[in-house]
């Protein structure tokens, strides 16, 4: 189990300038953007407008801060997406806007090289202990409360917006809590 802090995610500007991005975590390490196979980063909204377009890939977004954003996506109807609502996927080659609900929002963003890669993305509430089999390399992502998480016989705290990158493999992945909290769990799967 690695685990990731919120303060040590690398800061770059978003692809159309719009704003910024914190990058969690991206394989390969270091790629330009057009090079790689799978990304996961937070992004601040603090205004109304355009997404950046990502050819080729598959992208599931989160708001996991503020009051939430209207998401446009092509023709289809828009979407409300809300800090309670399911991750949303959709093409990253989409014209794709956000009209913001009521002030800033700050969202996590999964994107996999559909050629290559998939992902899946779950929201999940987390009370007492529970424990989750690991059969893909797996993220999981503190969105919201602090839980502490034992894998391999390693042991570590989250707080909100920090994670822990599981191998395949590992043994069962046991997380607990004192009071309630919010994760996101983030497969990385193969194309294949």
């Amino acid at each position: 189990m690695q685990v990731l802090r919120a303060r040590d995610y690398r800061r770059m500007p978003w692809k159309n300038g719009g704003g910024e991005t914190r990058e969690v975590l991206a394989s390969p390490i270091g790629a330009r953007l057009d090079a790689i196979d799978w990304r996961i980063s937070l992004a601040t909204i603090a205004s109304n407008g355009p997404f950046s377009v990502f050819n080729g890939i598959e992208r599931t977004l989160c708001v996991i801060r503020g009051e939430g954003i209207q998401l446009q996506v092509g023709d289809a109807s828009p979407a409300l997406l809300r800090p309670n609502t399911a991750p949303f996927t959709f093409d990253g080659e989409a014209p794709a806007s956000a009209a913001l609900v009521d002030g800033a929002i700050v969202d996590l963003n999964v994107m996999t090289r559909r050629a290559r890669f998939r992902h899946s993305v779950t929201r999940r509430k987390v009370e007492g202990c529970v424990q989750l089999r690991i059969s893909t390399d797996t993220i999981v992502f503190c969105e919201r409360g602090t839980l502490r998480c034992n894998a391999n016989e390693t042991s570590s705290d989250l707080e909100p917006e920090d994670c822990a990158v599981i191998a395949a493999g590992s043994s069962p992945l046991q997380l607990s809590v004192a009071e309630p909290a919010t994760i996101l769990i983030i497969e990385i799967l193969s194309a294949r």
